[in-house]
This record gives structure tokens, sequence and C-alpha cells, in this order.
């Protein structure tokens, strides 16, 4: 079947009494817009149109793949109106049209392809996906006749008494054959609310004697919107809930799951063990035997295989090969890579640095824009002086060499396979292979100093005293 997406996220939001657009307040490490978009993506469509209003700056800047479209909104005319304004980038698409919502993080792709095989089954000209609501307040009811076929959706406020009773709701979610988009033409504006409602494409596609269906296939919890606080704080939870389950079931140890932020877009390895207060977010992929100790954050990486990464320390947009070991008290900066069995202690960070196989650096170092081979030591509190103040510059240091505490690498500089940096050393030009790099003053011990010392500052002391009798 083909199919394109069309998803919703033109609302304001005024509920959740913020700046920023509803749908990119984050869930989990990641927009709500985002978790709807990552579901369309698994649908594999031909085109992802999303249909934004006032924000659309905004949302195009938080939108990462490059394939999607966009279509503007200008006015807030309603659902109807804002598919309609979708249409001149479905030119020349010939397939079913899914409508989805931008605040409805939670909708699983499973649902919509089970959703999408009814539809096509049925062969109908338009679908409606719906669900039984405890409370179906504020819900579109789905009214079907004697057969139980629908006949129509009518939103909660031009619901009537028995209308209102009806439990079984709109979940916003439609499948609509490309050649019934004409429909959309006929939707007539709400009085009350003075807008487009798509709801109202369902009595118009009976009307018309098109096949017609509402399959009641969703779950509350997945296509619950999101328009307040309190929805939005029970959304991250639900979802949060959801990541963890899923993962528990697929082998990954969590000390306390009730701790513990993962996001959606994340890929665990078997028997990775997960400790409490630890976030990890994005596209990160981590590895099999994986440990994550306490207070641990990781955005948007790939930790490879058997990697430790102990308390407290922060990752992002880096790569860990198998077996590193990283922290406590760690900072790994974006475009960073460690190498296999490489040792990176507390107090250090790198920065668009890439270190070797097995190679140690145990504290208090910063390392920026840098590439450091296999088997180097970095002595405690080493520095690389990337920056000029105005360019940044790469220290380049072969495998094999011994780095001694306080060293201060002043780039760009190379240094040579096995060579000896002596610790206390301003390194300001490049050292060869196999060599000792020195840059010491030579030491002096002034024999007395100490005692001499004393005894000028004693004079001092009674020199002023002798003034201060003066005076009196």
């Amino acid at each position: 079947m083909d199919i394109s997406c069309i998803i919703l996220a033109a609302g304001d939001g005024k509920r959740m009494r913020s700046s920023l657009p509803k749908v990119l307040h984050s869930i989990c490490g990641t927009t709500m817009l985002s978790s709807v978009l990552n579901t369309a993506e698994k649908l594999i469509p031909n085109k992802i149109i999303v249909v934004a209003g006032r924000h659309m700056d905004l949302i195009k800047k938080s939108v990462q793949a490059k394939d999607v479209l966009f279509a503007m909104q200008k006015e807030p005319k309603g659902t109807g109106h804002a598919v309609q304004c979708a249409e001149p980038e479905l030119k020349g698409f010939k397939g079913t049209i899914v409508v989805l919502n931008g605040d409805s993080p939670l909708v699983r792709p499973e649902t919509i392809r089970k959703f999408l095989r009814l539809h096509e089954s049925k062969k109908n000209s338009v679908s409606v996906l719906s669900f039984i609501a405890e409370d179906p307040a504020a819900y579109g009811r789905v009214v079907r006749n004697i057969s139980g076929e629908v006949t129509a959706i009518v939103e909660d406020k031009n619901a009537d008494k028995a209308e209102k009773k009806i439990d079984e709701v709109n979940s916003g979610v439609y499948a609509i054959s490309y050649d019934v988009l004409y429909l959309l033409d006929e939707i007539r504006m709400n009085k009350t609310k003075r807008e487009y409602y798509l709801t109202d494409i369902i009595s118009l596609s009976i009307k018309k004697g098109l096949k017609t269906s509402a399959f009641c296939i969703g779950r509350e919890d997945e296509f619950m919107g999101v328009n307040t606080k309190e929805e939005f704080y029970r959304a991250s939870h639900m979802m949060r809930e959801s990541i963890i389950k899923k993962w528990s079931k697929k082998g990954i140890n969590f000390i306390n799951t009730d701790s513990v932020f993962i996001g959606p877009e994340v890929s665990l390895g078997l028997g990775t063990t997960i400790y409490p207060n630890v976030y990890i977010e994005g596209k990160t992929r981590i590895g099999r035997g994986a440990t994550i100790y306490p207070n641990v954050r990781i955005s948007n990486c790939i930790i490879g295989r058997n990697v430790i990464i102990k308390d407290s320390t922060v990752i992002e947009d880096s790569i860990i090969k198998d077996g590193a070991s990283i922290g406590p008290f760690a900072h790994i900066r974006p475009g960073t890579e460690v190498g296999s069995g490489a040792r990176i202690g507390n107090f250090v960070e790198l920065k668009k640095a890439f270190i070797g196989d097995k190679t140690k650096a145990s504290h208090l170092s910063y390392i920026g824009d840098a590439k450091i081979g296999k088997d180097v030591n970095i002595g405690a509190g080493t520095i690389t002086c990337n920056y000029d103040g105005e360019k940044k510059h790469i220290t380049m240091i072969g495998d094999g060499v011994f780095v001694g505490s306080d060293t201060q690498f002043i780039a760009p500089v190379k240094v040579g396979k096995g060579a000896y940096i002596g610790a206390g050393s301003t390194i300001t030009g490049d050292v060869p292979a196999g060599a000792l790099a020195l840059s010491r003053v030579r030491q002096k011990n002034l024999l007395g100093w100490a005692k001499n010392k004393q005894r000028a500052r004693s004079k001092e002391q009674r020199a002023r005293k002798g003034k201060e009798k003066k005076i009196t």
C-alpha cells in the first residue's frame, strides 16, 4: 500500500501555558513531534508532511529528517483546514493519506499498521481509528447505527445527551484515499468554534455512498492527546514506564526502574546493567554487557560492548568502543571517539578528541582537538592548549607515548611514536619519535633562604612597632 502521512502540528497549545509550541515539549528526551515522526517513518511512507502554524520556523529547526515536507496553516481554522493546507504537497501522490496528531506522542506504529490493514481489506475510502474511553468527555463521539456501522463523529461540545453517553471516541487518526480528498472542500465551518472539523469527513463520505468505517482497535493510554501540563506529565510517565518495560523484557538489568529515563529511539544491548538516575537520550546505541553507573547522562552516542560508564559522567555525540571505561566525573563532549580498552578517568574532559586503543587519561586532564595514538599514558593535569584566541589547533600524539603530569601542549604540535614528555613541561614544538622532551627551568636551592626571610620579617615588625610608639 502506498501511503503518505500528514502530521497536524499547528496548535499553539495555550493550555500548556508555555512560550514553546506544544509539539516541541520533550518527553523522555525527545519532542512530542519527534515521537510522532518516528512512528510515521516506521510506516515507510512515500511522503511525510508536517502542518505547522505561526511557529513554523521553530518546528522546522527541530526536525532532523531531511525528507520531511512542511505546509503552512496561516490561520487556525481547524483540523479539516489543516489537512487542506497539506494538499499541495500531495501533488502526484496516489494512495492512502494517514492523518496523525503531533500532540499524541504515545501512538505506536504497530497499531497504525493494523489500522491500515483493516482499511485496505475493507477497500474503504475513509476510515477512522477509535477506542473506548474511560472518561469520554472532551473527545469526539463515534456514532453508530443499529447495524453497528459508523454514521458520524460528533464533537463533545455539539453532542446531545444520548451522544454524550457514548464511550467509543475518535483517536484523531484517519486513513483517506487520495481520490476522495475533494470531500475536504465540502466540510462546512462549525458555527460554535468557527473551524472546519476533519471529523465531518466521516458523515460526508457516508452521504456520498463511499465505504467508510470506524475501527475500534486503539487504547486510551496510547491515543491520549496532550493539551495541558497535567496531561504532559501523565504522558511522560506512561512513555517512560512503557520503554522500561520493553527493555526489561529484552534482558536489560535495571537496579531501580523508578529513576531511569530512556528515550524512545535508544537501543540497548542484552545484559546491560543500568543504575539509578541515568538519562539515555536521542539515538544512543549501547552494546551488550555495558554497565552504566548512577547519575550518568548519555545523548546521541554509540557505546560498545562491555563498556563501563562510572558515576556522574556526561557523554554527548561521541563513540565509546568495546571494553572502554569512562569516569567517574568525566565529560565527553561532542565529536570524541574513545578506543577499545581505553581508560578515561575522573575529572577528565575530552572534546573532538580521538583516543587510541588502551590509552589512559586517568585524572584531571583536558584533551581537546587532539589525535592520541594507542597505548598512550596521559599524566594528571595534562592540557592540550588548542585555542589561540582566533582558531582551534590540533595536537597529535603517536602510539606508546608517555606524557608526564602537568604537561601543556601548545597546539599545533606533533609528538612522535614512543616519545617521553617530562612532567611539568610546556611543549611548544614537535617531539621526534623516541625522544625525551623536557621544558623546565633548572632547579636552584638557596641555602638558608627561609631563615633569612624570617629575620627580615622580624626586623620589619620591630620597626613598625617603634613607629607606633612614637605616634602615641
